[in-house]
């Protein structure tokens, strides 16, 4: 095959670049906070075994996790607002 004949080839089957769709940054950037939560949830939320699950430092983990915006929630606790009937 000639290069010519490639070159046609590929340019007749690649689709338009869609404007609308995302960017190869915004999706690396889904599929590693997806990982880093799969694992940070697996070792409940013990980040140094996350870590070691995702093979790299804690250190780089939790530079991650702050880029990302990965925090833990803390739990509430929610009071009752009557107390409980007595038995």
């Amino acid at each position: 095959m000639y290069v010519e004949t490639a070159t046609r080839e590929i340019r007749s089957s690649a689709s338009p670049i869609d404007a609308a769709a995302p960017s190869l940054k915004t999706l690396m950037a889904d599929y590693e906070r997806r990982l880093i939560l799969e694992a940070l949830n697996a070792s409940g939320w013990h980040q140094r075994r996350a870590a070691a699950h995702l093979r790299v430092l804690p250190t780089t983990l939790l530079e991650k996790m702050k880029r990302l915006g990965i925090r833990r929630a803390r739990a509430v606790e929610v009071l009752p607002s009557s107390p409980l009937p007595r038995s």
